[in-house]
C-alpha cells in the first residue's frame, strides 16, 4: 500500500513527465486529469506543489508529436476554462474563509506562501492578478490574497481571464512549437528550469526593468 501510494505520488507532482503512460493507460480520460491538476494548482490554496508550467509544456509537445491522442485544440480549451474557473475559486475562498484560514494557523497553508503573496500584490496592484501567472507559488495564492483584500470582483476577473489566455497560449503553444526538438526532449529538465526562469520574465521586468528604464 505504502508503494502504491509513494507512486501515485510522484505521479501526481511529476505528471508533465509521466503523460505518455498515463495517456496509454486512459486514453481521452488523461483530459479530466489534466483539468483537475490544473484546476486545484490554480483554485486550491492548499495544493501549490503541482505542475503547471511545465505541464502544459509537455502537454503541447505531445499534442505535435501525437495529435491523434492529444487535441491542441481540446487541450488549449480546458486548461484556459480550468485556469480561469481554478483563479475564480482561490478568490472566493479567500474571500469568503481567507481570514478563518489564517487565524485557524492551520499547516495546510505555509504563511510564509501567504506573506509573499500579499507582499507581490502589494507592490503590483491589481497588475499581480496577471504577472503571478507567471510565478509558481505566487501563481496559487495571489487570487487568494485578492479575495481576503475584497478587490473587485470585475476587476479580478479581467486580470484572470487576460493573465490565463496569455499564460496558456504561451506555455501549451512553446511545447507544441518547439517541445519536440531533439536537444530539448533530451534535456527536458534543463528545459524545465528555464521554463520556470522564462515564467518569471514579466515580474522581472515589473520589478527591474522599469527601475532601470526611468518608469518608475
Amino acid at each position: 500500500m505504502e508503494a502504491f501510494l509513494l507512486s501515485f505520488i510522484d505521479i501526481i507532482l511529476h505528471l508533465d513527465k509521466h503523460l505518455p503512460e498515463i495517456m496509454a493507460a486512459y486514453g481521452s480520460f488523461i483530459y479530466c486529469i489534466l483539468f483537475i491538476v490544473v484546476f486545484c494548482e490554480t483554485g486550491l490554496v492548499v495544493t501549490p506543489f503541482l505542475p503547471g508550467d511545465s505541464l502544459l509544456f509537455a502537454c503541447g509537445a505531445l499534442a505535435a508529436a501525437s495529435p491523434e491522442s492529444m487535441n491542441i485544440y481540446m487541450l488549449v480549451g480546458l486548461f484556459l476554462v480550468s485556469s480561469v474557473l481554478g483563479d475564480a475559486c482561490n478568490y472566493m475562498i479567500g474571500e469568503k474563509f481567507g481570514n478563518a484560514l489564517l487565524n485557524a494557523n492551520t499547516k495546510l497553508i505555509k504563511p510564509e506562501h501567504v506573506a509573499k503573496a500579499s507582499a507581490f500584490y502589494e507592490k503590483h496592484g491589481h497588475k499581480a492578478i496577471f504577472l503571478a501567472r507567471f510565478a509558481p507559488i505566487v501563481r496559487t495564492f495571489a487570487p487568494f490574497v485578492a479575495g481576503i483584500g475584497k478587490m473587485h470582483y470585475t476587476t479580478f476577473a479581467q486580470y484572470n481571464v487576460i493573465g490565463a489566455v496569455v499564460w496558456v497560449s504561451l506555455f501549451v503553444g512553446g511545447g507544441y512549437f518547439f517541445g519536440n526538438i531533439p536537444f530539448i526532449k533530451q534535456n527536458f529538465t534543463y528545459v524545465t528550469l528555464g521554463i520556470v526562469i522564462f515564467s518569471l520574465l514579466p515580474i522581472i521586468y515589473e520589478t527591474v526593468g522599469k527601475k532601470l528604464l526611468g518608469k518608475e
